[in-house]
């Protein structure tokens, strides 16, 4: 099921409001981790899965990236970064990241950022990365910790609203996952982190990175309300690349 949540009107309000106001995990927590792993980007091609507002599109390009094609299921996000965009060096396509028809070995660097949880085909999605990648090329994703989207309910409180602990259950049952963010029915696909890292290597990935960030001391200070997140992840951040020189296409599915 390809869901486009993002273009549902009240959703999409929410969640413009919650990142102009940095209100999320997205600049805390996110952000810094992914540049944590990002290679030197000068002269790379790049591709990016769920590529939202275009941010990180404009950022690869001011980091030198030669091109960069940002792939968005919603028409929304679309119109928005293209509203904020002004570079012909991106190309924003509008198609579910499940159906993009990646070209073999096109780009030296694919990301995709808090997208996939959103994403029921995920083997799919990272084969068709492998192949989409040239030798040696990289793939960073980040996603919803599986701890958090295994039950979903968020955390438990006491009286006053006090968050006492995050309940965890039905980690090890796969799929989708119902819950109200915004609105009412939001679909996300639940996955272990066994299935999220062993899908890559199976795809002929190496593991270069796994992190499970949290936010900094200085965004503790600015952001009180994200103590709770060093209670437990609410993030996981994989880097892989795939393989350089001959044979490195032999794992590929």
């Amino acid at each position: 099921m390809k869901q486009n949540i993002y273009d549902d009107p009240a959703f999409f309000e929410g969640y413009q409001n919650l990142r102009e106001n940095e209100a999320g995990l997205n600049a805390a927590i996110e952000d810094p981790a992914i540049m944590s792993v990002l290679p030197d980007l000068k002269a790379l091609s790049i591709l990016d899965l769920g590529s939202g507002f275009g941010d990180f599109c404009r950022f690869a390009r001011k980091q030198g990236a030669a091109r960069v094609v940002g792939v968005e299921i919603s028409k929304r996000m679309i119109a928005e970064a293209e509203n904020r965009t002004n570079d012909s060096g991106i190309t924003y396509l509008h198609t579910a990241v499940e159906d993009y028809a990646m070209k073999a070995k096109a780009y030296d660097l694919v990301v995709c950022r808090l997208t996939m949880h959103y994403v029921s085909d995920y083997r799919g999605v990272v084969g068709s990365v492998y192949r989409g990648l040239r030798a040696g090329g990289r793939f960073i994703l980040s996603v919803e910790h599986p701890l958090c989207t295994a039950l979903g309910q968020g955390w438990h409180e006491d009286a006053d609203g006090n968050p006492l602990f995050w309940p965890v259950d039905d980690y090890q049952k796969e799929g989708e996952r119902r819950q109200h963010w915004f609105v009412d029915g939001v679909i996300k696909y639940h996955r272990t982190v066994e299935t999220y890292i062993n899908t890559l290597l199976d795809a002929g990935f190496c593991l270069t990175r796994l992190l499970e960030p949290q936010a900094a001391k200085a965004a503790l200070k600015r952001r009180p309300d994200l103590r709770s997140a060093t209670r437990r992840p609410p993030l996981l951040v994989i880097a892989v690349r795939k393989p350089a020189g001959p044979g490195s296409a032999a794992h590929a599915g």
